[in-house]
């Protein structure tokens, strides 16, 4: 399962030289401050590598990686009932769905400092736990108890 960018729409960064840290600023980005974003993000990847003692992107990409879904449920309208329809979900869609739910996460803790904040998030998705990976296990548990609908899904 490789993480999957757009590569017309996300150019590598300046830093390290990778579309998915540029989509990450991107994403983390608020009013057009993009020069805060870089700088919350670079700074991110240097506390993962300080505290994990691993390569910061390695540790990014394994955390997108774990908190990525395969499957998620989408309503579907037949015959007058709606039914939640488990669909496969692509590889764009895993990577910006990663993202988001970190991002979320992060931002809904409170008293420390987003950089902080993002690298403790993605810390507990790289060793499988953590608020990102319950959400996953949740998505999954749904795409698994309606899987009697999956024949609408095509």
């Amino acid at each position: 399962m490789d993480l999957i960018v757009d590569e017309k729409k996300y150019k590598a960064d300046g830093k390290y030289k990778s579309p998915i840290v540029t989509k990450l600023i991107n994403m983390i980005m608020e009013c057009g401050k993009k020069t805060i974003a870089r700088r919350n993000i670079y700074k991110m990847i240097d506390i993962l590598e300080q505290k994990t003692k691993n390569d910061g992107l390695f540790v990014l990409e394994t955390a997108l990686k774990n908190v990525g879904p395969t499957l998620e449920v989408k309503s579907k309208r037949i015959g007058g009932a709606n039914y939640q329809v488990p669909v496969i979900v692509s590889g764009q869609r895993r990577l910006t769905l990663a993202m988001r739910w970190i991002i979320d996460f992060s931002r809904s803790q409170k008293g420390k400092p987003i950089s902080e904040k993002l690298a403790n998030e993605i810390i507990a998705a790289f060793r499988g736990e953590g608020n990102a990976i319950k959400k996953k296990q949740n998505v999954h548990k749904m795409a698994e108890a309606n899987k009697a609908f999956a024949h609408f899904g095509r």
